[in-house]
């Protein structure tokens, strides 16, 4: 893992949590109400976290984020798996009725 300051480290775990969220909520993936209530309203807490420490790296002076780094951090934190939950799965070709010869 690359050395993080305390700020990018937050930016990290709360863009992750985002995403874990996003993905329980993902109504092509859902499959309980409930689960997908409490996560999009866990949702609201972590992107005042993610918010809270953009503004703190801002406040600081720091006007670039090192996207290398960060993108490092992410793939040891098994972000691609993550946001492989995000994406609508593809149905497929529509099924035609009376099977493939109509």
């Amino acid at each position: 893992m690359p050395a993080l300051t305390g700020a990018e480290a937050a930016v990290v775990d709360h863009y992750l949590a985002i995403v874990d969220h996003l993905g329980r909520i993902n109504p092509a993936r859902a499959d309980h109400t409930h689960r997908a209530l409490l996560a999009a309203q866990a949702l609201v807490a972590h992107a005042t976290g993610l918010r809270d420490a953009l503004a703190l790296m801002f406040e600081r002076g720091e006007t670039s984020v090192d996207g290398e780094t960060l993108a490092r951090a992410l793939c040891v934190l098994d972000a691609q798996r993550r946001v492989a939950r995000i994406v609508i799965p593809d149905p497929g070709p529509p099924s035609t009725p009376g099977g493939p010869h109509g």
